[in-house]
This record gives structure tokens, sequence and C-alpha cells, in this order.
């Protein structure tokens, strides 16, 4: 029997009542997360293999450069011949240490739906549709104060199909590569007053209230551009007890 949106918003009540209970609440949960059902195939049952050699990993990796990433890249609604539809928006924040010192240099990629709540990928094939104007990805170098800008346009929710009338909240996939490609990060960031925060079994999994909220951006007037866009402050805390949780945990 398929679970309804009740029978997992019960789920999400009693794990994080037991978290509380026990003094267990987590910054970064358990790989394995019963209400979120997919998570229970998508994490390893077995003991993870040394490498005995972790510069060799790097020697067939991706490589980027400076020159590779452009201002053009950090502004979505710029890639296509035709304006996106939708509300444009600008997200900007600091990469951070666990002592708050800056993270310079940083490569942050984000990807996202579209207003419609639709990827541009060929396996979103849900009714609601593209926009060609507007594929939804883009990156950055984080400068000498640890911060990132993109301009975009707020993504719509869309539904999944972990439990029925599952819908995910409007969110910004963040990815940061750190010094190397295998320290790869990767979270989620989401907009305050979202109704469906509540409902999530993802973001709920983050069992920790305070941790819980950081994953959410704040509105900020001072970032918004008159007659262009709304804006949106989101700062990334890489380590130590307020980092930002990333879907790998720790």
């Amino acid at each position: 029997m398929i679970p309804t949106q009740q029978d997992v918003s019960r789920e999400i009540a009693a794990h994080r009542a037991e978290h509380l209970r026990t003094g267990d609440a987590r910054h970064h949960p358990a790989r394995g997360y019963p209400p979120y059902r997919s998570s229970a195939l998508r994490h390893p049952h077995r003991p993870l293999v040394a490498v005995r050699d972790p510069d060799a990993v790097e020697l067939s990796g991706p490589v980027f450069g400076v020159t590779d990433v452009t201002a053009l890249d950090a502004d979505l609604t710029l890639h296509h011949a035709g304006e996106p539809l939708g509300e444009r928006i600008t997200v900007s924040g600091r990469v951070l240490d666990r002592a708050g010192r800056p993270v310079r240099g940083q490569l942050v990629e984000i990807w996202q739906a579209n207003a419609s709540g639709r990827y541009a990928h060929r396996l979103d094939q849900h009714p609601a549709p593209l926009d060609p104007h507007f594929t939804g990805a883009g990156r950055c170098l984080t400068d000498d104060q640890g911060g990132y800008r993109f301009t975009t346009i707020r993504p719509g929710a869309y539904p999944w199909r972990n439990h029925t009338n599952a819908w995910r909240p409007a969110h910004i996939h963040f990815s940061l590569f750190g010094n190397a490609f295998t320290q790869r990060l990767v979270t989620q960031m989401y907009f305050p007053g979202d109704p469906l925060l509540p409902h999530d079994p993802i973001l709920q999994s983050v069992t920790d209230d305070t941790a819980r909220a950081r994953l959410v951006a704040a509105y900020d007037h001072d970032l918004s551009t008159p007659e262009r866009s709304l804006g949106y402050r989101w700062d990334i805390v890489l380590d130590g007890p307020a980092a930002t949780w990333t879907e790998e945990g720790r």
C-alpha cells in the first residue's frame, strides 16, 4: 500500500520525537531515513573501500581553471536568446569555514527546476511545461570574501513519488568542490514561508531545528534589484557546530 502524506507526516513526527527523547537530534541525518523512501536504497551497506593513493583519483577526474568560469555563468537568465518565464531572483551569500573565515576561490555550482517545477532533463517527464529560455544550471567562483552571487528564476514545486500526493518544496541545489573534486559537497537551499516545508521528508530528515532552519534562505531587501529581481541571502558553512547540512553527511 502506498503511504499518504498523512502517513509520512506521522512518521516524520515520530522520528523527530525519538531523536529529541534520546538527545540524538542530528545536524546530519542518518543516511537511511524511512520517511524518505528511496534513501534506504541510496547509501552503502558495506564498509567503504580504502583508496591507497588519494592523489591518483585526481589524475582521471575532471579539471577546471579560472578562465573556464565566466561572469555569464552566474546569471541563469542570460543563457538563451529570450527571457525565461517566472520570478527573477538574486541569491547571494558567503562560503565560510568553521571559524567564520571566507573560503576563497571556491567553485560553486547550482541546478534547479524552472518556474513550473520541471527540470530540463530527459528523466523529468511530469506534465509541466519546459521553458526554452531556461535550463537551470549555473556556476561561479567565490571572491576574496568568500562571496557568491547568482541571478536566476525562483523554481516551482514539483511532484515526486515518495508517497501519494508528494510535492517537493521550491529549492535550489548547491554543489561545492573544495580543493579537489573528491571533496565535493552537495546541499539544497529552500525559501522562507513555503507551506510545503513541514511536509518534505528530505528537509525534515534534519531533526535538529536550528540546523534545519539554516537550509532556508532569508529575504534580503538590500539584495533586491529595482524593477528586476528579489534578493535572498544564504550563507554556507562547511564545518563545525554551525555547518550547513550536506547530502552525504559527515
